[in-house]
């Protein structure tokens, strides 16, 4: 909607919609006549049925070969019978109208996932957050490889940040942690064990993620909360809240916690859904947490206080950051710089900038100066 009002294509779009119409009543049209004609005939079938039962129960009355009971009794029957004969013929008709989605609801139920739990998998309790990949490659389509021979490793309580190009595999690499989908070699393995033998339900209780996207739902503050820990208590969320620089916001909304926002929080805005998918995923106190690109919509008075708060919040944790912005992975303990998915540098900021490689190019590209910049 925005977009067609501020493009003044609004009689456009309405026209095209009409068109739309105008094209699917024409073809609805002939099914819709012969369906009309049809219900007219059964309607009248069922009219003629009744009119000649009652015309013949008159005639044997006339001739003695039956009671004024038995033809009101006959005739109960006879449109009781038709009745349910009719209720039949809506059913199979509504059924036979139902049944392409009636496909694809059997289709999406009996899909098998790409990932599951192995026959041997354990629960894997609370993990410390040493992660290791182990020459990890991964294709989404078997003819291009998103990732080639990735690894590294990441002690309990270091800060990761993965930079790169759009499409070099970052994001595709923080997939295969938290396995949305397995890799095709390698192996991924936290505190020595291959992820793949732990639950996935274990496995990402012990990960919290912030994505680009918020992905808020159409629920109460509380509830959207509540989907990183469902057990958390008013206290533990205003906690979260406050680290996440959100608490203002909520105490400012109508009901507070309890306050209702809209479809994908269009109640609020960029930065407060933010701040709130912040909150959820500190609520859920994981020992590894993955930041994609958190702080993306967020004013820079507001990213300096959540980046400020995101630091304290991630002491003691394994962190993996994917950020654009290269100023906010100032102080990041190791900086992986993707390229075509490989990692073709790894260090720390000052020494990547230093080398002169690709790091660097990217590091002078954003603040347009040779200069050490600034930490956000």
């Amino acid at each position: 909607m925005p977009a067609i009002q501020s493009f003044a294509r609004a009689d456009e779009e309405t026209g095209a919609i009409s068109r739309m119409i105008d094209r699917m009543l024409n073809a609805q049209m002939p099914v819709l006549t012969w369906w009309a004609l049809a219900s007219v005939a059964t309607r009248s079938s069922s009219t003629l049925a009744l009119v000649s039962i009652l015309i013949t129960g008159v005639w044997l009355l006339m001739q003695g070969l039956t009671t004024i009971g038995q033809i009101v009794a006959f005739m109960s029957l006879a449109q009781m019978l038709v009745g349910r004969l009719e209720q039949t013929v809506g059913f199979a008709n509504y059924m036979l109208s139902q049944s392409p989605k009636l496909r694809m609801f059997f289709d999406v139920i009996d899909a098998k996932p790409d990932v599951t739990d192995a026959p041997d998998a354990v629960a894997a309790g609370r993990l410390t957050g040493h992660v290791l990949f182990e020459d990890v490659s991964f294709s989404y389509d078997k003819s291009r490889e998103a990732l080639q021979d990735v690894t590294f490793d990441a002690p309990p309580g270091e800060t990761i940040a993965l930079v790169g190009a759009t499409g070099s595999g970052k994001t595709t690499a923080l997939n295969l942690l938290h396995r949305v989908f397995d890799p095709t070699d390698g192996r991924v393995l936290i505190d020595g064990r291959d992820i793949r033998t732990i639950t996935l339900e274990s496995l990402r209780a012990n990960i919290g993620v912030v994505f680009q996207e918020p992905f808020i739902f159409a629920r109460s503050i509380a509830e959207n909360l509540r989907i990183g820990k469902p057990n958390a208590t008013k206290a533990e969320m205003e906690q979260a809240l406050e680290a996440a620089q959100a608490i203002d916001f909520v105490r400012r909304a109508a009901d507070g916690l309890q306050t209702v926002i809209g479809e994908r929080g269009r109640n609020l805005s960029g930065g407060e859904r933010q701040r709130l998918s912040i909150a959820r995923a500190l609520l859920k106190n994981p020992p590894i947490m993955i930041l994609d690109e958190a702080t993306s919509s967020l004013d820079a008075k507001t990213e300096r206080q959540v980046q400020q708060a995101l630091e304290a919040a991630m002491r003691g944790r394994t962190t993996f950051v994917i950020a654009h912005r290269l100023a906010t992975i100032r102080n990041a303990d190791r900086i992986l710089v993707f390229d075509q998915g490989r990692v073709i540098e790894s260090g720390a900021f000052d020494e990547l900038v230093a080398k002169g490689g690709v790091f660097a190019a990217l590091a002078k590209a954003q603040f347009m100066t040779g200069a050490e910049p600034a930490p956000a």
